[in-house]
């Protein structure tokens, strides 16, 4: 007598299996780094201030670190925060962000997988590169890196290719508008689509409307939306680029009068090092889909030429618009060695596996030889975290607080949230003295000099005093 045999789940089961497991684990860990005040006031506390504050009718508002109330499109044109209003009145909460931001990323796999089922012509190879964007070390980093409404562009970027792919250019518009409302550099991304839609399927006409309106949005939103809202200056991230030009058109012109400036920024060894960290977890597949990858050199370039270094760094969000062209390229890699899809979706999974073993932000490979520990204990709640927790407690909803930025993300659901040191007409201080503040990278000695002297100022009254943590309050007068 035969036993019955047991149905295996299908592909489809399998890929919404793995995006459950990622949204609940990447969800969870997000949330135990906010309780363990390993997120910030920047960034998101900025964030959290400024759905608040839309949610208040005060669309976008946040206070920046000077003190001054201004709009967030003065710095980003993400305005695709204004959405979160709604989830606001429901889960008033900076959790809301953090889950929310960990279900979006992870449903970017199912774009992914049907991308490989279609051109790799196997569901088990669709199973096996949505497992890969989801072990990709960069897509876990990103869904860590605290929020930033540029991590959404990554899945919708997904979304508008496989409409674009499917010639359903209607909702690949939706998407691709809905991704370039994430950040103001993602339409770039959105033109590369465009170049790839023209060369390979031959639509000149609609490739180039695409490239253009990429390109005219970008630009629009750099010169004109960014500049409008910050009082007329152009973007304080310029500064980054000080060294190639200091601006698109500063950077364009040293491409003519000074290109040696350019390779030498965009060349060095810890650039090098942050491409091979992209593409050797993806096997080096997309190396063989190099018209996919016109779409990658726009934020690559924006990358490799600033002088942050945490912009050539997989731990950050400023992957968000890389992740989606090279997981695409790699799936167009694939399709390059015929008639093997099954073949190369498995050995890709194996080394995104590996991938995340050595680079990605999963705490378990701590405990494992050779496993990544950058940040491994960052989820960890201490005692101190509780302490500090109980003392932010102690501040009113409505007062207007300043505040070191380990604590920021945790009292910026209000109307105005100050940097300490600066303390302005601040009514509330909340400082930890055993992390500096954010104002500190400018003035190392701000912070300690600040709380000396308000320990002896009578105008303010110390609440709060443990471990670290302090709370004042302003002594009416």
């Amino acid at each position: 007598m035969t036993r019955p045999s047991i149905p295996l789940p299908s592909p489809r089961a399998l890929v919404f299996a793995g995006i459950g497991a990622f949204a609940a684990g990447f969800a969870a860990l997000s949330v135990l780094r906010q309780d363990a005040f390993s997120t910030g006031r920047f960034d998101l506390g900025n964030m959290v201030q400024a759905v608040w504050s839309t949610a208040h009718g005060h669309p976008l508002r946040v206070t920046d670190l000077h003190g001054d109330q201004i709009s967030r499109l003065g710095a980003h044109v993400d305005p695709i925060l204004v959405l979160f209003a709604p989830l606001w009145w429901i889960w008033p909460s900076a959790n809301m962000l953090l889950v929310v931001q960990a279900v979006a990323v992870g449903l970017g796999a199912v774009p992914v997988y049907w991308l490989a089922r279609k051109h790799l012509a196997s569901g088990r190879a669709g199973v096996g590169f949505a497992l890969v964007y989801l072990l990709y070390p960069a897509t876990g980093w990103l869904t860590l890196n605290e929020f930033h409404p540029v991590a959404l562009a990554t899945p919708l970027l997904l979304f508008a290719f496989w409409f674009l792919d499917e010639d359903r250019l209607l909702p690949f518009a939706l998407f691709a508008v809905a991704a370039s409302a994430c950040k103001e550099e993602i339409p770039f991304v959105i033109a590369g689509f465009g170049i790839w839609y023209a060369v390979a399927r031959r639509r000149w006409v609609e490739g180039g409307m695409i490239v253009v309106l990429g390109v005219a949005w970008a630009a629009v939103a750099t010169t004109v939306v960014i500049p409008h809202f910050n009082h007329g200056q152009t973007s304080d991230f310029y500064t980054r680029y000080s060294e190639v030009g200091g601006s698109p058109g500063g950077i364009v012109k040293s491409a003519f009068t000074h290109p040696d400036r350019l390779v030498d920024a965009a060349f060095t060894g810890r650039d090098l090092h942050y491409a091979l960290q992209l593409l050797w977890p993806l096997a080096f597949l997309p190396l063989l889909a190099p018209l996919v990858l016109v779409a990658v050199l726009p934020e690559l370039a924006i990358n490799a030429l600033s002088a942050v270094t945490t912009q050539t760094s997989i731990h950050f969000h400023y992957t968000a618009g890389l992740i989606a062209p090279l997981v695409i390229a790699a799936i167009f890699g694939a399709q390059r060695l015929r008639k093997r899809g099954v073949l190369v979706a498995s050995a890709a999974v194996l080394v995104a596996l590996a991938g995340n073993y050595r680079l990605g932000p999963v705490p378990a490979w701590q405990h494992v030889p050779g496993g990544q520990r950058f940040q491994a204990r960052a989820a960890d709640v201490t005692a101190h975290d509780r302490i500090a927790a109980r003392g932010l407690r102690l501040i009113p909803a409505d007062a207007v607080v300043a505040t070191t930025n380990s604590l920021g993300a945790h009292v910026s659901a209000r109307r105005r949230v100050l940097s300490f040191p600066f303390l302005l007409d601040a009514t509330w201080i909340a400082a930890d003295e055993t992390q500096p503040g954010y104002a500190d990278r400018f003035a190392p000695l701000a912070t300690a000099e600040q709380l000396a002297w308000l320990r002896r100022n009578p105008e303010w009254t110390l609440l709060f005093e443990q471990d670290g943590v302090l709370v004042f309050r302003r002594v009416a007068t």
